[in-house]
């Protein structure tokens, strides 16, 4: 299978630049910043080295765009844009000036302001460590956190409500080790339906990050904090992704969050401003 090529504007404007300069060849990343190579600019296009072309008004194209990613592919461009029939949810690639999100009805699934979508993921694994054994991930999006998880876990089970959400990841240069990496379990359905159908004691660690709580409030209910404390192992512990602490609207449902948490059996929440969340022990 051919490498993905796909672009923003943080790609394509300097390119274009390069372009107006005079230059003959540019140095430009075909994977949102992971790799560079050096492309020829030519009178109808940037060609890649393996020979793929970018035509100059599919390139403006882009760089007029600042909120989504484009796969470039025999020739043509595409937005990177899934409609999903599971959620009815437009899902897009969101870049930024490292590793993408993906924009959900017009929220981001990562923090982006002040931090990237890879530095929120790691400060996330922080919280929660050690990150060890065998690790629930509640909701895998474009599985950032999977990824990390499985550099230390013996195992990682990663569960997507849907699909729509792991067709975005095939597309994007940053998701690829949660296909290839076999210590990562994809589970497709509601987290809640897949966790009661596991047995008591399952998992050493779990990395709850579920959507905004306007978007899934059962994900953030007392019955569901109940499944995820008899799955989890004695002194297992469990980070739960909130919001902005700052916000009266989060610090409204952090309070239900820790109250209901304790209901549920955790015992030592403690808030973990840094990762805009909390952590509890069993």
């Amino acid at each position: 299978m051919a490498e993905l090529i796909v672009l923003s504007h943080y790609q394509v404007r300097p390119l274009l630049q390069a372009r107006e300069a005079g230059a003959a060849s540019a140095e430009i990343s075909p994977d949102l910043n992971r790799t560079t190579v050096r492309v020829s600019i030519e009178p109808d296009g940037a060609v890649f080295p393996g020979g793929e072309r970018l035509r100059w008004e599919d390139a403006e194209t882009i760089a007029a765009s600042d909120n989504t990613c484009y796969l470039l592919e025999q020739g043509e461009v595409r937005a990177i844009k899934v409609f999903s029939e599971v959620t009815n949810w437009v899902r897009t690639l969101y870049p930024t000036r490292n590793a993408p999100t993906t924009l959900v009805s017009g929220l981001t699934m990562h923090r982006i302001s002040g931090t990237d979508p890879w530095q929120d993921t790691l400060n996330k694994i922080r919280a929660a460590s050690p990150v060890v054994g065998h690790v629930l991930d509640t909701a895998t999006g474009l599985g950032y956190t999977a990824i990390e998880a499985a550099k230390t876990a013996e195992r990682v089970t990663t569960v997507e409500i849907d699909p729509a959400a792991l067709e975005l990841a095939r597309l994007n240069p940053w998701s690829q080790e949660l296909f290839d990496n076999p210590k990562i379990e994809q589970v497709i359905g509601h987290v809640w339906d897949v966790i009661e159908e596991q047995d008591d004691d399952t998992y050493t660690t779990i990395i709850h990050d579920p959507p905004a709580f306007s978007l899934a409030g059962e994900l953030y209910s007392g019955d569901f904090y109940a499944e995820l404390y008899r799955v989890l192992r004695r002194k297992g512990r469990l980070f739960h992704y909130i919001g902005d602490p700052d916000s009266r609207t989060v610090q409204r449902t952090t309070q239900g969050v820790i109250r209901r948490l304790h209901e549920a059996g955790f015992t030592k929440v403690t808030p973990k401003p840094r990762a805009f969340g909390v952590l509890a022990q069993k």
